[in-house]
C-alpha cells in the first residue's frame, strides 16, 4: 500500500470535458491549452487525450518542442511567441505557430531568414494590457506581418479575455467588439478571443477559434462556480492515505503555533500531505477533504508533509484509510476559495513529490470512496 500521495489523472474526464467544448461552440474550432505541464496535469498525457483537438497551445518554444519529440505531429501554437533568432529557427524547423505579440518579435521575423515561412496569429491587447499590440495600432501591425516573407499567409488575430469570469463585468463585450473592429481594418479572416469562461458564457466571443484551458480539466472559469454546473468532469483527483490517528484531550493545541484547539476529546488524523506536494500552506482550519465517503475538516496549520484533520465525524476512520484533498466529490475549486487562492494555482503547483497515475474514472471513484 502506497502511503505516500499520489495525483490520478482521469483521461476519459479530459475527453469528455473537450466534447463539452464542442457542444457548447459547434462552429469553432478547438485550440486547448495545455501550457504548465498540461496544468499541472503532465503535458503530453493531456496531449495524447486531447487528440480529437484542432490544435493545442503552450506558453513557450521548449514545450512545443517536448511534445513534437514525443510524437505529437499536430498543430501546435506557442502562446508567448520567440524572443531570440535560435528559437524563432527551432520554430520554424519544428513547425510550430507563433503568436507575435510585440515590435520586437516583428522585427526578429522580418530579419531573420528562415529555411520555411512560420504560421502566424497576432495578439492584440484588447483591454487586458498584458501582452499585445494596442488595439488602435494593431491593423498597421497586422499588414506588416503579413508582409513577412517569413511568414505564412493570413495570419489569425486573437486577444485575450480579462473579466469573463465575472457575468457582471462589460468588458468582455468591449474586448469582442474592438477585436472586431481590427478585424475589419487589417482584413484579417480568423479569430480567437474566448477562453473557457467565453466559451460557456459569452456567445459573441466565439469566434472561428475557441481556447478552453481550465475548463478541459474539469474546473469551473466562473466567479463562485463549480465544474459540475457545466457538466465538466475533474481530471485530478489528489489523494493521499491517514498515517496516524490519535486520541487527544479536550485543551490540547495542535500543530505549528497551537492555533487550534481540541473544543473535547477526540480523535485527531494526520493525512501524508502538506505544501511540500503541492497543497496550499493557506488552507485553514476547516477546510474540507474526504476520509472515505465522508467529509473531515483540517484542524491547524498544513506543515510540509503533513496535515491534521477532525475526525468526530469519521467513525471507524483508521491508519491506511484514503484521503481525497480534491477531485472526485470534493471540488477543487472550493479548496482554492478555502485557500484564498485560485483552482489553477492548485493543480499546477502539485510537485514532483507526488506520483502522477493515469486512471480512469471507475478506479478514481473506487479508491476516493474505499
Amino acid at each position: 500500500m502506497d502511503f505516500g500521495p499520489r495525483a490520478l489523472i482521469d483521461l476519459s474526464a479530459v475527453r469528455h470535458n473537450l466534447e463539452r467544448v464542442r457542444q457548447a461552440a459547434p462552429a469553432s474550432r478547438v485550440m486547448a491549452v495545455i501550457k504548465a505541464n498540461g496544468y499541472g496535469h503532465g503535458l503530453v498525457r493531456i496531449a495524447a487525450a486531447l487528440g480529437g483537438a484542432d490544435a493545442l497551445a503552450v506558453a513557450r518554444v521548449p514545450e512545443a518542442i517536448v511534445l513534437r519529440r514525443a510524437g505529437f505531429a499536430g498543430t501546435l501554437v506557442v502562446l508567448e511567441g520567440c524572443f531570440e533568432s535560435g528559437e524563432l529557427r527551432a520554430a520554424a524547423e519544428h513547425h510550430l505557430t507563433l503568436v507575435i505579440h510585440s515590435e520586437e518579435q516583428l522585427r526578429l521575423l522580418g530579419a531573420e531568414r528562415l529555411a520555411r515561412p512560420v504560421a502566424c496569429w497576432l495578439k492584440v491587447d484588447t483591454g487586458m494590457h498584458r501582452i499585445g499590440f494596442r488595439w488602435d495600432r494593431a491593423a498597421n501591425a497586422y499588414r506588416t506581418l503579413c508582409e513577412l516573407p517569413s511568414v505564412k499567409a493570413s495570419p489569425g488575430l486573437m486577444s485575450h479575455l480579462a473579466s469573463a469570469d465575472d457575468l457582471a463585468d462589460d468588458l468582455t463585450r468591449e474586448q469582442t467588439r474592438r477585436l472586431h473592429a481590427v478585424a475589419g481594418e487589417a482584413g484579417a479572416e480568423a479569430l480567437s478571443i474566448a477562453n473557457s469562461a467565453g466559451i460557456l458564457c459569452w456567445p459573441e466571443t466565439r469566434r472561428d477559434w475557441v481556447r478552453p484551458g481550465l475548463m478541459i480539466y474539469g474546473i469551473s472559469p466562473m466567479l463562485g462556480g463549480r465544474g459540475s454546473d457545466w457538466d465538466l468532469r475533474p481530471a485530478m483527483t489528489l489523494m493521499s492515505r491517514l498515517i496516524a490517528v490519535t486520541r487527544l484531550k479536550a485543551g490540547d493545541r495542535i500543530g505549528y503555533g497551537g492555533i487550534w484547539t481540541c473544543p473535547e476529546d477526540m480523535p485527531v488524523g494526520v493525512v501524508a500531505i502538506g505544501y511540500g506536494d503541492g497543497y496550499p500552506r493557506h488552507a485553514g482550519s476547516g477546510t474540507p477533504v474526504l476520509v472515505g465517503r465522508r467529509r473531515a475538516p483540517i484542524v491547524g496549520r498544513v506543515s510540509m508533509d503533513m496535515i491534521s484533520v477532525d475526525l468526530r465525524g469519521c467513525p471507524g476512520a483508521g491508519v491506511g484509510d484514503p484521503v481525497v484533498l480534491w477531485g472526485e466529490g470534493l471540488p477543487v475549486e472550493e479548496i482554492a476559495e478555502h485557500a484564498g487562492t485560485i483552482s489553477y494555482e492548485l493543480v499546477c503547483g502539485v510537485t514532483s513529490r507526488v506520483d502522477i497515475l493515469e486512471s480512469d474514472a471507475a478506479t478514481v471513484l473506487q479508491e476516493a470512496r474505499a
